[in-house]
This record gives C-alpha cells, sequence and structure tokens, in this order.
C-alpha cells in the first residue's frame, strides 16, 4: 500500500484540475475528502482536512493531530499543520485553502503569521458533516478575521514572516554538538553518539529557520527513525502568544507528511537545539512530549548562541 501523500507536484496538480475542467483553486475543495481521512484524533474523533495552493502551483495537505494523555493544547490544527507543511518544503507562499471545518479562532489567528495573510482565499467545504454549511465560493481571510492583530502591530514591516526565507545566524556553542556533555546536558553517551554531529546540524538548520521574532529564541528539532530517516521542525510563533507551535510539533508535522502511516514508536532519537539560557525553553516540554509519543526515544538537547 502507497503511503499518504501530503504534497501534489505542481505539474500533477496542474493536470488534475485540467481533467476536472476547474482552476487550480477549484481543485482544492475536492481533495479536501481525501486530505481528513488523514488526520489523527485518539481524543476528539473529529477529523479536520486542510488543502492548500502554494504559490509554486504546489498542493499541500493539513490535518490535525491529537497525542493521548498530554493536554490538549498540544495538539496540531489542520490549519497549523498546512502551514508548517509549506514551509518544510520551503513554500513561499499560500495563496488560498479549502478545510472541511470552520477554522476556530487559534487557527485564525496563527494563519496571521503569513504575508499578506487577510487576503488569502479561504472556502469551507464540510465533507460527511450535515451540521455545517458549505461556503458557495471562496473569500477572503480577512472576513473571519476583520479586525486582526497580527505581526505589524509588534514587528517593522521589513521582518521576515512565516514561510519567508530567513537566517536567524545561530552557531553551535561546541564545535562537536554531538560530543561532550556540556552541550548535551549529560545526555550524550551512547553507540548512536557518532551520528549525534548530522542530527544536531539537522536540528541547527530547523532552529536557523525558526519563526521566533517575538521572544527571539528560535529552536529546532531534528528526530531520525529507526530507518535513519530524518524529519526536521521549527519553532513557529504567533503574534497572539499562546497559538506558537513548538519544535517537536513541527518535527512530527515533518514526520506524518513523510508519509509515515504508522504511530510515533518509530522515532529512535531526536535532537534539539535552542539558546542557552532563552527566555522561552522548549526542553522540558520537547522531554513530556516525545518521552509519551515515543516512550524509548532518546532527547539530547545541544545549545547555541548568535553567530
Amino acid at each position: 500500500m502507497d503511503p499518504p501523500r501530503f504534497v501534489i507536484e505542481a505539474s500533477e496538480a496542474a493536470s488534475l484540475a485540467k481533467d476536472a475542467g476547474v482552476s487550480l483553486t477549484d481543485l482544492l475543495p475536492t481533495l479536501v475528502g481525501a486530505a481528513k481521512p488523514l488526520a489523527r484524533t485518539p481524543i476528539s474523533r473529529y477529523n479536520v482536512g486542510a488543502v492548500g495552493l502554494g504559490s509554486s502551483g504546489r498542493v499541500f495537505f493539513g490535518v490535525n493531530v491529537e497525542f493521548p494523555g498530554l493536554p490538549l493544547h498540544h495538539s496540531i490544527h489542520a490549519e497549523q499543520f498546512l502551514a508548517t507543511n509549506l514551509a518544510l518544503h520551503r513554500e513561499p507562499r499560500l495563496l488560498a485553502f479549502a478545510v472541511s471545518s470552520a477554522p476556530c479562532g487559534h487557527c485564525r489567528q496563527f494563519l496571521q503569521e503569513i504575508r499578506d495573510a487577510p487576503d488569502i482565499q479561504i472556502r469551507i467545504f464540510p465533507v460527511d458533516d450535515p451540521d455545517q454549511e458549505a461556503d458557495p465560493a471562496f473569500g477572503p481571510l480577512s472576513r473571519l478575521l476583520p479586525r486582526r492583530f497580527g505581526p505589524g502591530d509588534l514587528l517593522d514591516k521589513e521582518m521576515p514572516l512565516l514561510l519567508e526565507p530567513h537566517h536567524n545566524g545561530l552557531t553551535f556553542l561546541t564545535r562537536n554538538p554531538g560530543h561532550g556533555t556540556a552541550a548535551c546536558n549529560g545526555f550524550c553517551d551512547g553507540p548512536e553518539a557518532d551520528d549525534d554531529d548530522e542530527l544536531a546540524a539537522a536540528a541547527l538548520e530547523a532552529a536557523n529557520a525558526s519563526h521566533a521574532p517575538y521572544s527571539k529564541c528560535p529552536s529546532g528539532v531534528a528526530i531520525v527513525d529507526r530507518d535513519g530517516k530524518v524529519y526536521k521542525g521549527s519553532y513557529e510563533e504567533s503574534a497572539a502568544y499562546n497559538p506558537s507551535l513548538g519544535p517537536v510539533q513541527a518535527a512530527l508535522v515533518a514526520y506524518v507528511a513523510g508519509g509515515r502511516g504508522g504511530g510515533y514508536e518509530g522515532i529512535a532519537r531526536a535532537v534539539l537545539v535552542e539558546k542557552e539560557g532563552a527566555v522561552v525553553r522548549q526542553e522540558h516540554t520537547a522531554r513530556i512530549l516525545l518521552g509519551l509519543v515515543s516512550p524509548k526515544c532518546e532527547l539530547r538537547v545541544v545549545h547555541c548562541g548568535s553567530g
């Protein structure tokens, strides 16, 4: 059985739209039904699917993900998954998306981190949900959050936003981040230590791509599965703070979107990179989350600083 797909390349998306006799934007609602079953909702049993069109012509899927045993605010909303999926694939802009349920206020706020968010086209397109009314057509996101609070209230206009290329200028505090207890909080022993430099480098790359303009505490996580495949996730902040998405959740988006149809027990090791003495620290939350979803996963923490 083929693994689930979370990205449709531009040429295939154009072909699908042509065969259906619709525009690329109008193709999105027809794919919501395929996205919705990919959600992981062991708590609510309420699946949400979102399908977005990037400026490259690629089509991206997003779904909600829940973790039993963790407070609900650790969940990943479908719109957060969608935006993170775009970021993982270096898609610079979200043009439009269709979603199976009306976005909650949390997600309406999170999406404001994208440049020109009010102009993003959205269509609510319920699938197998007679209690919700479908939008007859696409309309701007501004209609769902008309008096928005967002990056423009806190940041300079030149500051890169979510999805926009930037580099946070972080470097390791030691030359060998995979070795030496000072950089890894004492968790660096074990037969896999020789591979930690590569995993730490991936986590540093994620930290340098992190969108953290409000706290100035970027961080990144890299996880590796038992097959040796690495998945990266960057911390993504919201101007409203609470809708921010942690780096472990972002890495789990990469893991799920990478075609891992099974559970999280396949995650073998993880590295978190964050600033030493940061006012916003991810370590404790990362240990709780990873310790629950993959108890045998070994987490190492490597500190970095501004280069």
